[in-house]
């Protein structure tokens, strides 16, 4: 069975509530909340230790978290013609493949994602 450090989690700063709010990635139904990050996060993993024994208590299956599971790197992915033309003319500018443009430009946006509280 899965435990609960292995699901992924979020924090974010709810403005209006002024709070954090701690949800999970793999348990979309399922949030708790904090005046500081490490305490929405504590929060959440004790909402999902009781999730996790509740569906054991059910004799359900947990969601797999998504750090056990292995991804093989290849995506197929669909887009604009025009978007397509584009980033294949920034790429040949740049003089580098359309793979290393795409996934340059998807790890920048995901730091971006996922380190809000940076100063820069």
């Amino acid at each position: 069975m899965a435990k609960a450090e292995e699901y992924t989690y979020s924090v974010v700063f709810d403005s209006e509530d002024q709070i954090y709010v701690a949800s999970v990635a793999e348990f979309s139904l399922e949030a708790a909340h904090g005046e500081s990050p490490g305490e929405a996060l504590e929060q959440a993993l004790i909402v999902i230790e009781e999730s996790l024994e509740l569906l054991v208590e059910r004799g359900e299956s947990a969601p797999e978290p998504y750090s056990t599971q292995s991804y093989s790197g290849k995506v197929l992915l669909r887009m604009a013609s025009s978007l397509h033309r584009a980033l294949v003319t920034e790429a040949k500018d740049e003089g580098i493949s359309l793979n290393h443009l795409i996934n340059t430009k998807l790890s920048a946006s995901l730091r971006r994602l996922t380190q809000p509280w940076e100063v820069g």
